[in-house]
């Protein structure tokens, strides 16, 4: 009876124990789910609302991001595929404190040594207006195109424009457009299919679409067929015909031309208009 009564009583010592055992495996599990539940809420703040830490501040609006030691830009570019139709691409520019170095990431662009040589004067032209000396910044350039685009000199002025706002700390306009080659003195050069690039522009949103001086218009040439009777035989030739287009008017955007980097600046400036 004796040794009966102390196997109950060590069978129901273990029943105990495995009990407590278990409340404090609950336990333990509970307080690992909550301490993890703190941490993913914490991670997601930090995500979603940026942090001032070592007195960075980063202020981001649309599409303008600025911090203590960079800044970055964006623009809107238009320009004209393989086939001839307007498109219009993203320019991003960043400029931030360093050695002088110049990046770039474009996809989808044609005449790479065209857009390199644009990327080089820009940068060049944007130290000289601005006031500001790249060689303390490192600009990286970013073009993001949804079809193969042809670009480079056309995308001069732009390149210029988003340089100089990535330099001095500002946000560019979002409804004005530009297109354009940069020479080195900032004059703005003349380019080819201003129409097309007119009716991106106006797809894109844009309300102003800024061309080179003498290019609100532009000239078109359409081929005829002309046919006339000498005696009983009809001779045929194809003729080619001037027509002036009216670039606002066809595209429906208002065109403004200028002749250099600094009458464009004024158009970009938020307080304009």
């Amino acid at each position: 009876m004796a040794r009966r009564k102390i196997k109950t009583r060590t069978k129901n010592i273990l029943v105990y124990l495995a009990v407590i055992l278990l409340i404090f495996l609950v336990l333990n599990v509970a307080t690992v789910l909550v301490n993890f539940s703190k941490d993913e809420k914490v991670c997601s703040s930090k995500t979603d609302t940026p942090k001032k830490t070592d007195s960075l501040v980063l202020k981001q609006e649309g599409i303008f991001i600025r911090a203590e030691n960079s800044t970055i830009v964006s623009m809107r570019l238009p320009a004209v595929d393989p086939n001839g139709t307007g498109v219009s691409t993203e320019l991003v520019v960043e400029a931030k404190h360093g050695t002088g170095k110049t990046l770039v990431d474009i996809e989808g662009l044609l005449f790479w040594a065209d857009t390199q040589q644009s990327i080089r004067m820009a940068r060049y032209v944007a130290g000289n207006i601005s006031g500001i000396n790249p060689d303390n910044y490192d600009i990286t350039y970013s073009v993001k195109a949804n079809a193969s685009v042809i670009g480079g000199p056309s995308a001069g002025a732009a390149l210029v424009l988003a340089t100089i706002f990535a330099l001095e700390g500002k946000k560019p306009r979002e409804d004005v457009m530009i297109t354009g080659t940069i020479n080195h003195d900032g004059s703005i050069g003349p380019v080819s299919a201003i129409v097309e690039k007119a009716e991106a522009s106006k797809e894109a949103g844009a309300k102003i679409f800024l061309v080179p001086l003498l290019q609100s218009n532009e000239v078109s040439y359409e081929t005829v067929n002309h046919c006339q009777n000498f005696g009983s035989t009809e001779v045929c030739t194809s003729e080619t015909k001037p027509k002036k287009v009216d670039v606002a008017e066809q595209a429906g955007i208002e065109v403004v031309e200028v002749s250099n980097v600094q009458e464009a600046l004024k158009y970009f400036e938020p307080a304009y208009l």
